[in-house]
């Protein structure tokens, strides 16, 4: 079976918008991913990319269907999400941290993939399972 990778909008963006600081990193590792894995987006993926475009074909287009999976959120997801999100509100969290992140989060960890991530600080401290690639793990 081939591994699965969701790949956070942060590094899609990254690549789409040809950030300065992150550009290399990201292109380096979504490239090193798509050899060795399937990669994977999200209806929140989708829709935090989607604020570039003015047009659904125009994203499609950016994000082929062919190189990006799309996986719909599980339920499960949706339940860890929320419990997640809770304990970090509990923890002091701020109220406008983004949700997005949890589902992504989530998704990722109960579906068994690997998440490619740029922003792994969240990640690691509520889905201490999850697999990361991001800069400060072993790549």
């Amino acid at each position: 079976m081939v591994h699965k990778v969701l790949v956070d909008s942060n590094v899609i963006l990254d690549i789409m918008e040809e950030d300065p600081v992150w550009f290399a990193w990201s292109s380096e590792h979504l490239t090193k991913c798509a050899d060795t894995s399937i990669l994977a987006i999200n209806p929140v993926i989708y829709a935090e990319i989607s604020i570039g475009f003015k047009r659904v074909e125009e994203l499609e287009e950016a994000l082929p269907p062919d190189m990006f999976e799309r996986h719909q959120l599980p339920w499960e997801a949706a339940f860890l999400a929320g419990k997640c999100f809770l304990a970090y509100r509990r923890a002091g969290g701020i109220r406008r941290s983004p949700l997005p992140d949890f589902f992504i989060g989530a998704h990722a960890s109960v579906q068994g993939m690997s998440l490619l991530t740029r922003d792994a600080a969240r990640y690691r401290t509520y889905f201490p399972k999850l697999l990361l690639i991001a800069p400060d793990s072993t790549d």
